[in-house]
């Protein structure tokens, strides 16, 4: 089986995969969900911490704005933004928060999501439309694409013109899709729609300029893909909506004497916390960086199309996506066989030790396989015989 790009050497992605380190029962195919840190991001946020505990006063009256600034600074310009644009944020959840909480609603406005939408974003649309009496609708997309226009034509056959904002993933979470955001984004700014992008998976899957993707809003999470550590995200919001912003959760916002005066600077000071995650993040750009960034999608992505192959001859079900980089990246999604398969993601990790999401699409099921550069060939075949297990006993109950 041919399992990797052919410009990358096994023996670089054995000296980068040495940064993680796992459980020996364990083999990870989940990065999608729960991306771990390697060891220097780790090394980075601990020694951020450390300054905060031996220090307090020094750390948080002296050094923690300079260092969040100079953070973000980095941060922007690796997503393609102006600094001034982008705060940080814990995680997209939050800044998916702050997003409903700010957009102003009319009665009889409504927010259209679709059925590839993450559950938790449905959940604070629907709070938000219910607090100011706007309708959230739900356009139905196929789970099976071959086009673009096979999503774009449920999409905006849900549109009316009541419709006031589109949320969108950049890439799905339960279907692993990369959306066609910057037709999205096109049609709906002509069409005097707001577009609220959810992020957390395009986050160094993807090459961003989001200054030039125009969206109105975008969020996302850095502890996916890009690697750093638990509770970084950020949030991007063109400059025409600065003055709309209203944080989630109000404290001093900068330090006193200071006050915050502009959008971003209600971000800085949250109130006492361990800010070293936000401080962080610099080292996991620099780790990627140190790879390759290029080579890091590239690797990926050959593993995870090789991973698909695989999935494709031993289940006998199609993934959800055609065979090419720009519908997915370094997550790919196949069908099981029809069956009810709500026990075996407990199962593969009881059985086999692997970490990997068995996922309800409506009446069906489909397993994600996130591939970074920890991910080996082994760990694939692992997979495999697990499931190849799996439906062996499937067919024994039958």
């Amino acid at each position: 089986m041919n399992w990797l790009h052919p410009d990358h050497r096994a023996d670089r992605l054995a000296q980068a995969a040495a940064d993680w380190r796992f459980p020996a029962d364990t083999i990870y195919l989940n990065h999608g969900s729960f991306g771990p840190a390697p060891r220097s991001v780790r090394q980075a946020r601990q020694q951020w911490q450390e300054r905060q505990d031996e220090q307090p006063m020094q750390f948080y009256v002296r050094e923690l704005e300079p260092a969040w600034l100079s953070a973000r600074e980095k941060l922007a310009t690796w997503i393609g933004a102006r600094a001034d644009d982008v705060a940080f944020v814990e995680n997209a959840t939050y800044g998916m928060n702050v997003v409903a909480q700010s957009v102003a609603l009319e009665p009889g406005d409504e927010v259209l999501l679709n059925n590839h939408e993450y559950g938790a974003v449905r959940r604070i649309w629907r709070r938000a439309c219910d607090q100011q009496g706007a309708r959230l609708v739900e356009a139905t997309l196929p789970l099976q694409v071959e086009t673009a226009d096979d999503l774009l034509a449920p999409l905006w056959s849900a549109v009316t013109e009541r419709t006031r904002v589109i949320v969108i993933s950049h890439i799905t979470s339960a279907t692993a899709i990369t959306m066609p955001v910057e037709a999205i984004v096109r049609q709906a700014h002509e069409r005097g729609i707001l577009v609220c992008i959810d992020g957390p998976h395009a986050v160094a899957q993807l090459s961003l300029n989001l200054s030039a993707l125009d969206a109105d809003f975008y969020t996302a999470s850095c502890h996916k893909w890009l690697c750093a550590p638990l509770g970084t995200g950020f949030l991007h919001v063109a400059a025409r909506h600065h003055a709309t912003i209203r944080p989630a959760l109000l404290s001093w916002g900068r330090l006193l004497p200071n006050m915050p005066e502009r959008w971003d600077e209600q971000f800085r000071w949250t109130g006492t916390r361990d800010y070293s995650p936000y401080l962080a993040v610099p080292a996991a750009i620099e780790f990627l960086e140190s790879f390759g960034v290029e080579a890091f999608r590239e690797a990926t992505h050959a593993m995870a199309r090789a991973t698909r192959r695989e999935l494709i001859s031993l289940l006998q079900q199609p993934a959800l996506v055609p065979d090419d980089p720009a519908w997915y990246g370094c997550m790919t999604e196949v069908w099981l066989p029809s069956g009810d398969w709500s026990d075996l993601q407990q199962w593969l990790r009881h059985e086999e030790g692997i970490e990997v999401p068995i996922i309800a699409l409506e009446d069906r099921w489909a397993v994600r396989v996130s591939c970074h550069l920890y991910t080996r060939p082994l760990h694939v075949e692992r997979l495999l015989r697990g499931l190849r297990r799996a439906l062996d006993r499937v067919s024994r109950m039958v």
